[in-house]
């Protein structure tokens, strides 16, 4: 099978694990990197002797050697960046969340639906191997019925504001930005909340243009209901603990422990004993994900996160915020 050319839109953060994915993958390669910072394109041209650098990325988009592109850069490019990758006719793989606008996703899955390429949105926690287990238990019926799920995303951001403070951007509110994470996950577990409740608080990070503390509790189909937790201040180890309750037992598990718990009634003795169960750690698996898109690309595969699934995500997320700043219950508009 010939292989898959890609270029990065972006060399920082996570931009790393995306390119030893694209590395690791046998039926990828890296044919270039783009960055405005020369000094990062530098460090990756040593890296990769073999890349072509660049820092604008209409130049990556007019190569036709470039099959696919991975758009890494910061939230606020991944719009336009994502859109004029398509209408080049370029495969799209973007980072979350999509967009940090409802009118941007709309034009993103607009963009996509138009195009006969590929687009992936890069919800990670759909392939940290902890929640693969969880989906699979869940799907099988393992827990029953569900009734309550939750998440929660902890993360300290007061080190972290991004290169050029990207972070700082009143547009990118910390239950989007980073909080993404967690809603996407209850979706993929329990289908798409229709209405949420939150409050809000800005404690930790005060001089953030956002709330660095939201709470917010969510209505699912099938009378299931959740919560989401989300904290860009916390003073802990990052985590997404996450808990799903069922008719049968629970599943306890996060992307960042090598074991996850699973209580059942069908457990030996008939009772909740919990059983702990090994877990891979791999918060960042990049590697699946890239495998994932490069295999729907040459066997013309659908894809599983497409633009309207991370859209969804980031109406559901803007919804919360919505009703922090509020106070009142809003409706989850996916009508894109």
């Amino acid at each position: 099978m010939k292989k898959l050319r890609f270029a990065t839109l972006s060399a920082k953060g996570i931009a790393d694990a995306h390119i030893r994915g694209i590395l690791e993958n046998e039926n990828t390669e890296l044919v270039a990197v783009c960055d405005v910072d020369p000094e990062r394109l530098a460090q990756e041209k040593e890296a990769h002797p073999w890349i072509r650098t660049y820092t604008d990325f209409r130049e990556v988009l007019a190569c036709d050697d470039i099959d696919a592109v991975v758009v890494t850069a910061p939230d606020q490019w991944h719009c336009e960046m994502s859109v004029a990758a398509l209408e080049a006719g370029k495969h799209v793989l973007c980072e979350k969340p999509m967009a940090l606008s409802w009118d941007e996703c709309r034009k993103m899955v607009r963009a996509a639906k138009a195009s006969d390429r590929k687009f992936m949105v890069g919800q990670v926690c759909r392939y940290a191997p902890g929640f693969v287990r969880a989906h699979e238990m869940i799907e099988r019926g393992d827990i029953g019925e569900l009734f309550f799920v939750e998440s929660e995303y902890a993360h300290d951001y007061a080190k972290i504001p991004g290169h050029g403070g990207w972070r700082l951007d009143p547009r990118r509110h910390g239950f989007l930005g980073g909080g993404c994470h967690a809603v996407d996950l209850l979706r993929w577990m329990a289908g798409d909340p229709y209405e949420v409740f939150a409050y809000a608080n800005r404690k930790m990070l005060p001089s953030w243009p956002t709330d660095d503390c939201t709470i917010s509790v969510w209505k699912f189909p099938g009378d299931v209901i959740g919560k989401v937790f989300v904290s860009t201040g916390c003073k802990r180890d990052y985590t997404m603990r996450s808990v799903f309750y069922g008719s049968k037992g629970t599943i306890i598990c996060d992307n960042t422990s090598p074991e996850l718990t699973f209580f059942s009634t069908e457990n030996e003795g008939g009772h909740t004993a919990p059983v702990k169960i090994p877990i891979d750690i791999n918060n960042h698996n990049m590697t699946a994900e890239i495998r994932e898109f490069s295999d729907c690309i040459a066997r013309d595969l659908p894809i599983r996160t497409t633009a309207l699934e991370g859209a969804k995500t980031v109406a559901a997320a803007l919804a919360a915020v919505e009703s922090s700043k509020t106070g009142l219950p809003v409706r989850i508009d996916y009508d894109f």
